[in-house]
């Protein structure tokens, strides 16, 4: 598996399609609050895109390369999109939807 097919997964898509997501009910959620910063933003992409992202797409190479390992790569990918679907969660909670559970999140 090269390191341009570790990227190429519908897993990765989803994973981007969620933290995608979470920035825009984020952003939504900031701008309602009145708490938007721009730096905010900035840095909040660049820490789930690098560990998110780039994690996974280790974890699916080392899956790749060490089959014994490969039950690792749906358990990633389950926890990250629960961490980050946690998130998208917290932040329409945060713009004021009355969503089941979402203030212990």
């Amino acid at each position: 598996m090269t390191l341009l097919d570790a990227f190429a997964g519908t897993q990765v898509q989803i994973i981007v399609i969620l933290i995608a997501l979470d920035v825009v009910a984020g952003i939504l959620a900031s701008i309602a609050k009145k708490e938007f910063r721009f730096g905010k933003v900035a840095q909040f992409m660049k820490k789930p895109i690098l560990a998110y992202v780039f994690g996974f797409a280790v974890v699916r190479m080392v899956g790749t390369a060490i089959p014994s390992l490969g039950f690792l790569v749906p358990a990633a990918f389950l926890l990250i999109a629960v961490a980050v679907g946690a998130s998208i969660f917290r932040n329409l909670h945060r713009l004021g939807l009355p969503l089941p559970g979402s203030e212990k999140m």
